[in-house]
């Protein structure tokens, strides 16, 4: 069974950075894509960046474009989202999420099959 594990959230100011990270265990974590979305309350899920398995196919939300890098470290099975030039538009629940499918580089909602918990991000402006 996977487990995704979700760190790093917070309140920041506007202009600000965060981190986030994302532990996974149940499988093979070199193989799948991951990928971060973000919810706000009475709002879709929305997707924020993805990343394929070996690293080699990234791809980014036109909102996020420029300032949030996601990257991977499959020696310790965690995915992570740095957030620069943080905006009070970015306040949201941050997912991470695993794909379905071994060695496919999907990013509909409905092409992942395992998610975090989720971890607020706060951002005042």
């Amino acid at each position: 069974q996977v487990q995704l594990v979700e760190s790093g959230g917070g309140l920041v100011q506007a202009g600000g950075s965060l981190r986030l990270s994302c532990a996974a265990s149940g499988r093979t974590f070199s193989i799948y894509t991951m990928a971060w979305f973000r919810q706000v309350p009475g709002r879709e899920r929305e997707f924020v960046a993805g990343i394929s398995g070996s690293g080699g196919r990234i791809s980014y939300a036109d909102a996020v474009k420029g300032r949030f890098t996601i990257s991977r470290d499959n020696a310790k099975n965690t995915v992570y989202l740095q957030m620069n030039s943080l905006k009070p538009e970015d306040t949201a629940v941050y997912y991470c999420a695993q794909g379905l499918g071994r060695f496919e580089f999907r990013l509909q909602e409905s092409d992942f099959g395992s998610w975090g918990q989720g971890t607020q991000v706060t951002v005042s402006s």
